[in-house]
């Protein structure tokens, strides 16, 4: 008599993470950079250095509005633009992804209802809040879930290690959504330090040439001593600013990272919670 063989039913595949729709972020910043570097280089040469901005139109000779008194800043003026750029683009790029990220609804009414439908059990609701949240917190709170599910049809281990792989699953859905929501930001942070670096460059530049023009015949040529304390000190103030709008852009974009990873490791929590109160031990 053949001897009877048992097949062990395969596992039903993962699903696979379920993507954000919608904007989500320039992954290729060079190109950005590149872009921006390119606007403020023509912006220096042909808008600032406009001969109509100097005196007999020569762009070696006094301004005539503030347009020429920046150009008189020197070659690092359109570096710093190029940083300053830079920083209102990643800082548009990231108010686009961040939108996406969040969902269409208020976050903080997202999360309250999410944990209303899991105190009523009402999974079928919290699953529908999800499809219509969209976006990245929408699309963990569903792999938790899933997870949920998975484990209610899932024999043989203890609650301890199904209450384990719930949170496991979430913190995995959690750090699939996370490089998108980071995107770009070290480069934020990095320009927070550059501006002012590059201002200061400048600076230092400027005040060599009016020390040269103060050194050079006694008193110096007033010409050249203007131009040095110019391009001195427009370079610090742009230097200034662009690190301005760096810090403001980096912080604001950080704290609104934070709030959501707040709500997802609080509904994250509220599901695995409320499997470990909805499910004895197994025998």
């Amino acid at each position: 008599m053949a001897n009877a063989t048992t097949t062990k039913p395969a596992a039903a595949p993962k699903a696979a993470p379920k993507k954000s729709t919608g904007f989500v972020g320039i992954r290729q910043a060079f190109l950005v950079i590149v872009v921006c570097a390119i606007i403020a280089f023509l912006n220096f040469f042909f808008v600032l250095g406009n001969p109509d901005n100097f005196e007999n139109g020569d762009p070696n000779g006094h301004p005539l509005n503030i347009m020429g008194t920046i150009f008189k800043g020197g070659i690092v003026v359109p570096v710093i633009h190029t940083l300053l750029l830079t920083v209102i683009a990643l800082s548009i790029e990231r108010v686009l992804a961040l939108r996406t990220a969040f969902g269409k609804g208020s976050l903080a009414k997202f999360t309250a209802n999410i944990k209303e439908a899991l105190r009523q059990n009402d999974f079928a609701k919290a699953n529908q809040l999800c499809d219509k949240q969209k976006g990245s917190v929408a699309n963990v709170v569903k792999a938790s879930l899933n997870a949920y599910a998975e484990m209610q049809n899932t024999s043989g281990i203890k609650k301890a290690q199904k209450v384990a792989k719930i949170q496991q699953a979430h913190e995995e859905a959690t750090q699939l959504e996370m490089p998108t929501l980071q995107m770009n930001l070290p480069i934020l942070a990095t320009l927070t330090t550059l501006g002012t670096l590059t201002g200061l460059l400048g600076t230092v530049i400027g005040m060599i040439k009016s020390f040269q023009a103060l050194a050079a015949g006694g008193g110096g040529d007033s010409l050249e001593l203007s131009t040095g304390i110019s391009e001195a000190l427009i370079n610090t103030a742009f230097g200034i600013g662009t690190s301005w709008c760096a810090v403001i852009a980096y912080n604001t974009f950080t704290n609104k990272i934070d709030k959501l990873t707040y709500a997802l490791d609080e509904v994250g929590y509220s599901i695995a919670q409320t499997y470990e109160a909805n499910h004895t031990e197994e025998a």
